[in-house]
């Protein structure tokens, strides 16, 4: 492995890089946002918003895509911090019903394992769900492993977590965001649904093949993913987080803390049973809404976020405090991730071939 760069290249290094591999790729639209030691650094925007040409700019609206898990994540913890959740009671005991009596979850209702779920194991993917039940060949929501067993990036996790506040504390949930994660770092363009005044500056996406696709107006909050914010905000997002604003030292510690190990080849498809022990070399792990590796310069985590036009991405080398940021509105831009980001934090162990099964170095 080559050495890490430890002087971060300047802003118009960084840029150049960018628009060259946009380029090479045709990739649309993608905005950047570097943070060190915790402060941001630099915050860019290159390309397109929509199939008519309209630029994207650092104030354009994206969509946030599963960033919105570890949002999530962080907003959990500062209720852990006020000692109204605990991240290991079952959910049995805050649910004021059991959970198959809520009409989405009455698939459950022959099947008790759904009382040895947390919050923890909602948190980091391990609940033994599908990704969605709707890519079920019947479209039933069924447990594929035990709670606790084994690393399944799985949304329906994050729903349930939803549930939980909503239910055992009477929360709502997009307003809490709102206030305890997005005004806390002035986030004026991010919100957990769809709002009007996002439409003079919204990215639409691009598909793999240059399809465009328009954006999706959200009206329901979703933890797993229904956060539209913008590259400017992202940026004051991660640079709270890494900097632990609004939770305690001890919580931010236990969301970057390696809770379990990671042993599955790639992250999607969630439930192929192959694993790969090169795994342990790098100590993949997931953390709380986020993956935990270990690099040369110790501690690192990233978070995607994806859909068929939409491309995310945050890694961040914790000693540092310093992280890259990319929102794309073209899914195309993930081809040009890695090297991106080489660019930016230098070589790192950051596990590719897994977080993208089509990736080979």
């Amino acid at each position: 492995m080559r050495p890490s760069v430890e002087v971060l290249p300047d802003a118009s290094a960084i840029d150049r890089t960018a628009r060259a591999l946009m380029q090479r790729e045709q990739v649309q639209g993608l905005a950047l946002a570097v943070i060190d030691n915790g402060a941001v650094v630099h915050v860019a925007a290159y390309g397109i918003r929509n199939i008519a040409g309209d630029p994207l700019t650092t104030e354009t609206v994206m969509y946030g895509a599963s960033l919105t898990k570890t949002a999530f994540a962080y907003m959990v913890m500062q209720l852990v911090d006020e000692g109204r959740l605990d991240l290991d009671v079952s959910i049995a005991e805050l649910l004021p019903r059991p959970l198959p009596a809520y009409d989405d979850y009455h698939d459950l209702r022959n099947d008790d394992r759904w009382r040895a779920l947390t919050l923890r194991i909602l948190l980091t993917h391990t609940t033994g769900f599908a990704n969605f039940r709707w890519l079920e060949d019947d479209g039933r929501l069924r447990f594929h492993y035990e709670p606790g067993a084994r690393y399944g990036y799985s949304g329906e996790g994050f729903y349930i977590a939803q549930l939980v506040l909503e239910e055992a504390l009477g929360l709502d949930v997009g307003f809490e965001m709102q206030t305890r994660v997005f005004d806390r770092f002035d986030m004026t363009r991010t919100s957990m649904q769809w709002r009007p005044d996002f439409r003079p500056n919204l990215a639409d996406g691009f598909r793999s093949d240059g399809t465009p696709e328009p954006h999706d107006e959200r009206s329901s909050v979703s933890a797993a993913g229904s956060m539209d914010t913008d590259i400017e905000d992202q940026a004051k997002l991660w640079a709270g987080i890494v900097q632990g604003t609004g939770v305690s030292p001890a919580s931010r510690t236990e969301m970057m803390r390696p809770q379990l190990a990671i042993t599955s080849v790639h992250q999607f498809p969630t439930l192929v049973p192959d694993t790969n022990p090169a795994n342990e070399s790098i100590g993949l792990a997931a953390g709380l809404g986020l993956v935990i590796f270990q690099d040369a310069r110790g501690e690192m985590w990233f978070k995607g976020g994806h859909n068929d036009w939409t491309g995310n991405m945050v890694i961040c080398v914790e000693i540092s405090k310093r992280c890259v940021v990319l929102l794309s509105n073209d899914v195309r831009s993930e081809r040009i991730y890695p090297e991106l980001t080489r660019a930016i934090l230098g070589e790192t162990r950051m596990p590719w071939t897994w977080e993208y099964d089509w990736y080979t170095p």
